[in-house]
């Protein structure tokens, strides 16, 4: 809202710019005559401020919208700011050099105020141009009853007044987008702190309903974890888009080495599965752990250790990994150093043989668990005779002291033979 004459330097962010020298011009007295006719009016608004205010108020309340909801909220206040924005500009027709930079930091203040408090720019602006055309009407209609034969004279001042409105705008606008700026920064790491806590479980159970709002996801509700790492940096954007499917609501959370995407999960939201489809073809060396579920935001920490424990799964070529799947894997990569004893004791024998020979036992055995102890579909997948697997492993279970006919050794070859899979180095 504010409004001089003969302000024509260039507009600088910032509260306190420093204007341009200006070159001295030579006055003619049809300017004399205009700038005395000015001031004359200018003399009475300043006089006549609170009503001047009360007016502008009004206005603001008749032609925007976003103003009538500030003036409802806090009547007071945007009648304060009016009357200070039209203070400086008023006090700037009758001193254009030496109330310039107080005008400009109160627009200054104004723009980036408005900002915080979230009213639109265009409103903003609006109401500083609503502010220059009442200035202008009432110096108009000022001169007119005090002098009428004055008010051609106000043409020669008219460019001034408009270009100062002009640059208050720009001014303000400037202001405005700094702070709009800033409040983004502020928000966008808040919410990555808020993140950060939920997925390595130090967030406070009392910031829950502002990291809910900070992420768009709700605090109660389903939640996996996805872990995304490897692949071509380039293509982040993309392995983010094959680790979760369109249209899941998802807060991806960029770390050092992993992103972690936490999706709300479930028939509402009509996602079950995350994680890329069966179909869907590998990218080379990308990585992606898919938890299990948990319940709530609060839970997300929980959620984010097990999306680890499927990457570590996870081959180091790359693939899919989704927990729920791979829960004797998990159970050997949680504590990989009973993994690592059982392996040993359970193989140690087959381990011990030249490699060759170890190779071939420890394949058949591995195919014929994978076949669900069927020697005949485990011969067509090694291109061998059924009792060329059945007398392999006869020998596996001779070297080990196991037999392939108790549960319990079945279940210790199979978590001994995951073990040395998953704990390779």
């Amino acid at each position: 809202m504010q409004h001089a004459v003969r302000s024509r330097a260039a507009i600088r962010t910032g509260l306190t710019p420093v204007p341009r020298p200006r070159t001295p011009g030579v006055t003619s007295l049809i300017d004399a005559d205009a700038l005395r006719a000015l001031h004359r009016a200018a003399r009475t608004l300043l006089d006549d401020l609170p009503d001047l205010t009360d007016r502008l108020v009004a206005l603001l309340q008749e032609q925007e919208p976003a103003y009538r909801a500030a003036v409802t909220k806090d009547a007071a206040a945007t009648w304060q700011e009016a009357h200070r924005s039209l203070r400086h500009s008023v006090a700037s027709l009758l001193d254009p050099r030496g109330a310039r930079d107080a005008a400009r930091r109160c627009s200054w203040r104004i723009g980036a105020a408005r900002a915080e408090q979230g009213l639109p720019l265009d409103a903003l602006l609006h109401a500083f141009r609503l502010g220059g055309s009442l200035v202008w009407q009432r110096l108009v209609e000022e001169t007119s009853r005090a002098a009428p034969e004055d008010v051609r004279l106000l043409v020669h001042v008219a460019a001034d007044v408009w270009n100062f409105v002009d640059e208050h705008c720009t001014l303000v606008a400037d202001a405005y987008r700094q702070t709009e700026w800033q409040i983004g920064r502020r928000r966008e790491n808040r919410a990555r702190l808020l993140a950060a806590g939920l997925l390595d479980g130090t967030g406070r159970i009392a910031d829950l309903p502002e990291a809910a709002r900070a992420l768009g996801l709700p605090e109660q509700g389903r939640y996996v974890v996805v872990a995304v790492t490897g692949g071509p940096p380039a293509r982040s954007d993309a392995a983010r888009a094959v680790a979760v499917p369109p249209g899941a609501r998802v807060h991806w959370h960029a770390g050092p080495e992993v992103d972690y995407g936490i999706v709300l999960v479930g028939a509402v939201e009509g996602l079950t599965d995350p994680g890329p489809p069966a179909s869907h073809a590998p990218v080379p060396g990308l990585r992606i752990g898919v938890g299990s579920p948990v319940e709530g935001l609060a839970a997300v920490g929980d959620a984010r250790r097990l999306a680890d424990t499927a990457l570590d799964i996870c081959p180091a070529a790359g693939g899919t990994v989704r927990l729920a799947d791979q829960l004797p894997a998990a159970l050997v990569v949680s504590s990989p150093e009973l993994g690592r004893a059982l392996a040993e004791k359970v193989l140690g024998p087959l381990l011990r043989l030249e490699p060759a020979d170890r190779e071939v036992l420890l394949d058949t055995l591995t195919t014929w668990l994978e076949c669900d102890g069927s020697a005949q579909r485990a011969g067509e997948r090694l291109y061998c005779h059924r009792n060329t697997v059945l007398n392999r492993l006869r020998r596996c279970e001779q070297l080990t002291g196991r037999s392939l006919a108790r549960p319990a050794d079945v279940v210790e070859f199979s978590l001994a033979l995951t073990a040395r899979r998953v704990l390779r180095d």
